[in-house]
């Protein structure tokens, strides 16, 4: 497995991952599939436990790259974003592979082959010494969840699947979802966030709040 240190939140697919060195965490992006979805690996620096977020396709690269920590049994868990099958087409595989616990929000979990432990808003899910704030966004699907890590610096790091990108909200399926997802992320991201807050999507490039934020009404006027 390829890593380049010098993170800027973009990958290629088929290409190498990038790492970027947080106070207490390693971010480790991959892109994988057919879809260009993005995996997130995050490695406790103290303790070498790690969190995947979507194992979304491609199990072999994947466990490569869990490979690349302390060893491969430092995967502890593994977060599904939401209920979509293009991030969680290698689940199964790494899972198993590990002995990693699966966590996902009750109202996508029917379709996540049983997920072992159910988080609602407000939960944490713990990787090594830190803990990650569960963020439920709903409207892309009834159980969209983001992830919320707070550096040391106090700079907050967002991981949205697929329920906020650079220039708009995920894609919805009716005007009501639009709403509920645009009123969310009014309410529970950018209202709660500061602008340098940096967010990870489950594909495609990375951004911050401050890049979006001026375009909030915009969005909402432009409906889904």
């Amino acid at each position: 497995m390829d890593i380049v240190e010098d993170y800027t939140g973009h990958v290629e697919a088929g290409g190498p991952a990038a790492r970027r060195h947080l106070d207490g965490l390693t971010v480790t992006k991959l892109s994988v599939g057919p879809m260009d979805n993005n995996a997130y690996l995050l490695t406790c620096r103290s303790s070498g436990e790690a969190l995947l977020i979507d194992a979304a396709n491609e199990a072999e690269r994947l466990l490569d790259l869990v490979a690349h920590g302390r060893d491969r049994g430092d995967l502890n868990t593994i977060v599904t974003t939401h209920r979509h099958g293009d991030h969680w087409q290698a689940l199964r595989a790494v899972a198993g592979a590990t002995g990693a616990w699966t966590v996902a929000h009750p109202l996508d979990a029917p379709e996540l082959l049983s997920p072992d432990v159910l988080v609602e808003h407000g939960d944490t899910v713990t990787v090594g010494d830190y803990p990650l704030e569960v963020i439920h966004l709903r409207g892309h699907t009834p159980g969209s969840i983001a992830l919320l890590h707070r550096d040391a610096d106090g700079r907050p790091h967002l991981f949205v699947g697929d329920s906020l990108f650079p220039g708009g909200p995920g894609k919805t399926w009716s005007a009501e979802d639009f709403v509920s997802l645009v009123d969310d992320l009014e309410a529970r991201v950018f209202a709660e966030l500061p602008d340098d807050t940096w967010f990870y999507p489950g594909h495609g490039d990375d951004s911050t709040l401050g890049a979006e934020r001026p375009h909030l009404a915009e969005w909402r006027e432009r409906g889904w």
